[in-house]
């Protein structure tokens, strides 16, 4: 498989270009919905092609196609030549800085005990079907749904300076919901199942049935919750809930590439400007958020990123100060840096490579605390559990976040369920309010796998994590008020 990806190389090295790198992707996808007692859709789907990315007088080019032929090599990486050629009669002023690495050759493969794509549909369906059956049985659900979706990318990445990577990473998420009806009101509660780097090992019928009886039940606990009070309280955030949190006001805050202003036009900036770094108060003493490419089952674990730099572990934030960004090869000489954070990455062998927030979570605290004990620090707080809607400004500044289950907190236990409560900070004022996050003994994890961003649209995947975490003085408002 390399040596078409080299020929594209040796091809655009005797054109002149300063660096050319060249990716195949074999792809396959498959997803299984349910909807009550039946499969409502299952698809199955099998992509590949390949995409060759060149540097050409210090402009960019990139083509691609589904035809992996010598011939078809030939015609990609002219193409590719003629799109840089273009683009360079409007040079940035200050070109393109490539960071340098080492060539490498790598094999990475994920975890996967259990290949999901050798499981019968019969499994998938019973499994589904299962958890749907137990959530009809309560009478308020009207409802019950779930999915199960695979991922298999097989992937071979060579470049002009003579690295030749390959990686084979399967991808394995599911969710099941109830929605319950009263009156005049409909409430959905969900449990996500993790999503993860691994097989189907990771999916067990008895967690789906007992996780399925506590989602019906809280499903119609939310048809008789209370609306949310307004004002000022503590919080606690459970660690899915703060991993979405952490997602949006640091993960995306904190990509160099829209710092230095290439996604303005999209996606927007970032508050996160250059002479913070080192030196900001991100958040509390409290808050350490680690990025880890190399996290064990992290669906941004992948061995390498699309400009062949190998995955690697650092810190953003380091009890409470701003450390450093998520970069790729192009962007880490404007931070000083002289190597790229390998947080480049595309979504499909017809995209190019583009910076994504890496796996990237809060530390668990350092001295043992439990949820009971976080909690019974509060008088009067709310208490969020899951992910639900949310909204962030263009700099990643002013945000507001709810909860797919919230419970109103009274003398250090929860004391009933809430609806159409918001938690609304702004990203300094939240994460410097954090006053206390459970040992690691409660630190979980979970997958983001729609993550958006690009132009035209890219689809990224990378794992957050933390442990139930506390918040002091925290906004809260309503939503909706049904």
């Amino acid at each position: 498989m390399f040596d078409l990806l080299k020929f594209a190389c040796n091809i655009a090295d005797k054109a002149g270009c300063q660096f050319a790198d060249a990716r195949y992707l074999e792809i396959r996808k498959q997803r299984v919905v349910s909807r009550d007692l039946a499969l409502s859709s299952c698809s199955d789907r099998d992509d590949r092609g390949f995409g060759v990315r060149v540097l050409y007088r210090g402009a960019w080019g990139f083509a691609s196609s589904p035809t992996y032929s010598a011939d078809e090599i030939e015609k990609v990486v002219a193409l590719a030549i003629r799109i840089a050629r273009a683009s360079a009669l409007a040079l940035r002023e200050d070109g393109v800085n490539w960071a340098p690495e080492p060539a490498l050759s790598l094999d990475f493969k994920s975890s996967c005990k259990y290949n999901p794509f050798t499981v019968t549909l019969e499994d998938k369906a019973d499994l589904l079907i299962s958890a749907n059956e137990i959530m009809l049985k309560n009478k308020t659900v009207k409802r019950a749904q779930g999915f199960l979706s695979f991922k298999q990318v097989k992937r071979w990445y060579a470049n002009t300076e003579g690295a030749e990577l390959y990686s084979d990473v399967t991808s394995s998420e599911s969710a099941i919901w109830a929605i319950a009806v009263g009156n005049e009101d409909f409430q959905e509660r969900n449990w996500k199942a993790p999503a993860t780097n691994q097989g189907f090992e990771c999916y067990q019928k008895e967690e789906f049935v007992k996780q399925a009886e506590r989602v019906a039940a809280e499903a119609e606990e939310k048809l008789s919750a209370r609306l949310s009070p307004e004002g000022e309280f503590d919080i606690i955030t459970d660690s899915e809930n703060l991993s979405l949190t952490i997602h949006e006001s640091v993960g995306h805050a904190t990509e160099l590439d829209r710092v230095m202003g290439y996604e303005v036009s999209m996606a927007g900036s970032s508050f996160v400007t250059r002479d913070k770094q080192r030196e900001f108060q991100y958040g509390s003493d409290q808050v350490t958020l680690m990025a880890d490419n190399t996290l064990e089952n992290g669906l941004a674990t992948q061995g390498f990123d699309d400009d062949g730099v190998p995955g690697q572990r650092w810190e953003i934030v380091r009890d409470g100060i701003f450390q450093t960004y998520s970069s790729g090869r192009e962007f880490a000489h404007y931070i000083g840096e002289e190597r790229s954070r390998g947080s480049c990455r595309a979504d499909h062998w017809s995209s190019i490579p583009i910076v994504r927030i890496p796996n990237l979570f809060l530390m668990p605290g350092k001295t043992p605390l439990s949820p009971e004990e976080l909690m019974a620090d509060v008088g009067h707080g709310i208490y969020f559990e899951g992910m639900d809607s949310f909204s962030i400004d263009q700099w990643r500044l002013n945000f507001q976040f709810g909860g797919n289950a919230v419970w109103e907190i009274k003398n250090g236990r929860k004391a009933g369920m809430l609806k159409a409560a918001l938690y609304q900070s702004r990203t300094p004022t939240f994460w410097n309010a954090c006053d206390a996050t459970c040992d690691e003994n409660y630190w979980q994890s979970h997958g983001i796998t729609n993550c958006g961003k690009g132009d035209p649209m890219q689809v990224a995947q990378m794992t957050h994590g933390a442990a139930p975490t506390r918040f002091r003085n925290i906004r809260i408002c309503r939503g909706r008020d049904s």
